[in-house]
Order: C-alpha cells, then structure tokens, then sequence
C-alpha cells in the first residue's frame, strides 16, 4: 500500500523570532507603501483591480493619464468605457477589466453614493474585486491591518514560516494569528517588497537578505 504523504504544515516561527525578523523588515523601510500609483480610494481601487496578471510598473504608465482625467466614479462614467480601454490597452486582459472598472463605477455611483465601502464585504461585491484587491484598499487608504495575500506573500509565508498555510486564505489567518500586532499594519508591504526585490521565487537573493540569519529556508542562495 503507498505511503501517503503528510498534509501536517511546520509550524510557524515562535514569537520572539517574528520580532526579531519583522523589526528588521521595518528598521529597513519605516513606512512601506504600495507601488502602485493613486490618488484616493477609487483610483486605488481601479488600480487594483487592473494589476491583476499585471506588474505595477506596468499598471501605473497606464494609469498615470487616466488619473489625470479620473478621480470618482462618476468621472470614470463620464469617461466612457471606449477612451478607459484606449488608456489600459497595454494591460493583460485589458478589454474585461474595462468593463469591470465600469460596472464597479455605476455600482458605486447608484449604491453607494460614489463612495468606497470600508467592508470587505461590500467591496468583493464589486465586479473584478476579490479579497486580495479589497484587503489593499482597507489597509493602504482606510489604515485596517487587512493581509493581501499574493504569490509573494504565500511564497514567503511558507518559506521562512512566518505564516504557514496551504492556499492564500490559510496564510492571511495564519499572518494575522502570528505576527505580533505592532507590525500587523505594514506586514504585507514589507512581504511584497521582499519577495518581489529580495527573497525570489526560483533564486533567492540570500546573500544580501537583511533576515538570513533568521531565515530557516535550508536551500539558501548566494
């Protein structure tokens, strides 16, 4: 009879130790914001929604004349989704997400008051907006400790065992249950950065990791 393989997950980093890594993460950037480009919630929020399957270098020269023009729903209305998808034709899968940045915009308008809710509820009832795109805004515009869970983060979650979890949803709760509350805010950022600049996917760069020696990812990297 095979031998299954075990589901069990190690278990995350003691306490002390996510002080230690996290107080490092902040002393090397204070005040970690997202590298997308807004101007409010909205334009957050579009900017968001249009990120997914896309770099931020790349949403942001997209966004840049559209925020110019566009900083309300009902701006993005009057707009009209013919000049929205000449702004973003040079994003992934640009066609469907104009048109989803359009339904959100009328929802917003006619049931919201032109405003961006403040629950996560209420914004993944937005056409294109799931629960990573919702926790940004929460946390990046509304300052709630929200985890946005990406490739980086669940890679790193589980990496250096921070916060441990078998798909997205797992490690946002395993972050929240972990990481001591004074880093919870920034938690994401810091993840993002260092996992986008630092702690790669297929080669990490260990050598100028300011948390190696912390780290107990056994295949380190020069």
């Amino acid at each position: 009879m095979a031998k299954q393989l075990s589901t069990r997950l190690p278990p995350a980093l003691p306490y002390a130790e996510q002080v230690a890594i996290f107080s490092r993460l902040r002393d090397g950037n204070p005040e970690p914001v997202t590298e997308l480009e807004y101007t409010n919630a909205f334009t957050l929020l579009v900017a968001v929604a249009l990120s997914a399957q896309a770099t931020d270098v790349g949403v942001n020269k997209a966004t840049r004349a559209l925020f110019a023009q566009v900083s309300t729903p009902q701006d993005m209305l009057d707009l009209g989704q013919e000049a929205l998808t000449d702004h973003i034709k040079t994003i992934g899968l640009f066609r469907q997400k104009a048109g989803n940045v359009m339904a959100l915009s009328r929802i917003l308008v006619e049931d919201f008051g032109g405003q961006v809710p403040t629950s996560r509820a209420a914004l993944m009832l937005l056409p294109g907006v799931g629960r990573k795109t919702a926790n940004v805004v929460l946390n990046s515009v509304f300052g709630f400790p929200a985890q946005a869970v990406d490739t980086h983060i669940f890679r790193l979650g589980n990496r250096i065992r921070i916060a441990p979890g078998r798909d997205v949803i797992e490690v946002e709760r395993a972050i929240e249950d972990n990481i001591p509350v004074e880093f919870q805010q920034n938690a994401h950022h810091w993840l993002i950065l260092h996992g986008r600049y630092i702690c790669q996917a297929k080669r990490p760069r260990c050598g100028v990791c300011i948390i190696a020696d912390l780290c107990p990812y056994e295949e380190k990297t020069p």
